[in-house]
């Protein structure tokens, strides 16, 4: 499975098929020299493409079509026609003298064949990505997705902790009603940049195991989206699925690890902190960080450990509660 990386993404062709949202084309597998796999969006409409070699021909077929929107199907697999043969050529490197390719040339050396058609990828961050991203990126835009909460679930053992004394970091969990406030973030620029951003977070977000796309929504746009396709890194709930799940604790269990877990990249406690003033810094607290931050200080606080004061408490105690959509 390569990196999923968002090819192209189209706002008035959406209109022109009946959605208010924006038309998303996204590689999802690089295949190597069988092909490759592209996932189309628009809304909620969607289709799953694959494209695949042969010799001298390829083959681009729709796996699983929208019965309800044929022309998102088409328009998708004219895109993944004109895609795959970019692609195939830089690849193979074929050379010119093949009849196909030539009447293909206009097409391979221009853009998408759509208007206003770029090239973007847009990540959603919700933890230490708020404050550091650690990528290049283009844009920057501060928003939530609906029906995940933020819970200090996952390991981390090669950052802020270690195999014998893991940390304790963020990861996303299905709630419905719930709202995750965090930053999106956009590369611009061609496939060689999201792909080196990809690897990069690819690397860092390895304890994740699922790449999920979701919609990402503006302060006071709750009704739509103002992205679709976001992608946002989680973990599976299962310990058994995935090495790195701790799963919930008790508060106090769960200070007590952040409290001591160290690792190359420093303490677990400063994650939380850090994590606890980004999102004050952005407008949005969140009261589950908030309570738990204090609850780590109040350990530190028996333990005799002085908190740095660049993550002292940003915010007054708060009483836990649920964050819902409004």
């Amino acid at each position: 499975m390569g990196p999923t990386i968002s090819l192209w993404r189209d706002e008035d062709l959406a209109k022109d098929l009946g959605g208010r949202r924006s038309l998303t084309v996204i590689l999802c597998a690089d295949l190597g020299e069988r092909g490759m796999n592209l996932f189309a969006t628009c809304g909620f409409k969607k289709v799953l493409i694959s494209v695949s070699s042969f010799p001298r021909k390829p083959s681009v077929k729709a796996l699983d079509p929208s019965p309800f929107c044929p022309a998102l199907a088409e328009v998708a697999l004219w895109f993944a026609d004109w895609w795959w043969w970019r692609w195939w050529r830089r690849r193979r490197n074929l050379c010119s003298a093949s009849p196909l390719l030539d009447s293909l040339e206009s097409l391979l050396e221009s853009d998408p064949p759509f208007r206003d058609s770029k090239m973007v990828l847009w990540v959603f961050g919700y933890g230490s990505l708020i404050w550091n991203p650690g990528f290049e990126f283009d844009e920057k835009i501060i928003g939530f997705i609906k029906d995940y909460k933020r819970v200090f679930n996952l390991a981390c053992i090669d950052h802020r902790g270690t195999p014998e004394n893991p940390a304790r970091t963020c990861t996303l969990e299905p709630t419905e009603g719930a709202i995750c406030w965090g930053a999106a973030y956009c590369v611009r620029g061609g496939l060689e940049k999201e792909i080196a951003a990809m690897k990069y977070l690819e690397r860092r977000e390895c304890e994740y195991d699922i790449q999920t796309h979701l919609d990402f929504y503006r302060e006071g746009e709750t009704s739509e989206p103002a992205l679709t396709g976001v992608l946002v890194f989680i973990s599976t709930m299962d310990k058994e699925a995935n090495k790195y799940y701790l799963g919930p604790a008790p508060l106090d269990e769960m200070a007590s690890q952040i409290a001591t877990a160290n690792g190359p990249c420093g303490n677990n406690r400063d994650y939380l902190f850090l994590l606890e003033k980004a999102m004050s810094n952005i407008g949005h607290e969140d009261d589950y960080v908030i309570e738990l931050a204090n609850e780590v200080r109040n350990v530190l606080d028996s333990l005799k450990v002085q908190t740095p004061v660049d993550v002292q408490s940003p915010t007054k105690v708060l009483p836990l509660r649920s964050s819902v959509a409004y």
